[in-house]
């Protein structure tokens, strides 16, 4: 159906990475949803926040590829991704003083 053996198995060796890396959102994805419909705890943001992060690195990291990148650009992703954060930090800070 997908040709012989050996092109699926070269398939599935480029397709190995990018499909577990898919199915790890989906999994932190699931978590923070069902931690947001349960509200299980007080401090569940505390939570939901660490499976956030953890969702930046796995992107960062395997969707990205920057571990395959020199120290340089490694810098700079990471730069770039705290100035992201601390861009919606402002913006967060700045709707609930209004509210």
């Amino acid at each position: 159906m997908f040709g012989t053996s050996d092109e699926r198995r070269l398939l599935w060796r480029h397709m190995r990475e990018p499909v577990l890396t898919a199915g790890a959102l989906m999994v932190m994805l699931g978590i923070t949803v069902a931690l947001g419909a349960t509200l299980p705890f007080a401090h569940v943001w505390i939570v939901e926040l660490a499976v956030a992060g953890a969702m930046v690195a796995t992107i960062l990291w395997f969707s990205m590829e920057v571990r395959h990148e020199p120290p340089l650009v490694k810098l700079f992703a990471g730069i770039g991704f705290f100035w992201v954060g601390i861009l919606f930090t402002m913006t967060l800070v700045d709707y609930l003083s209004r509210g």
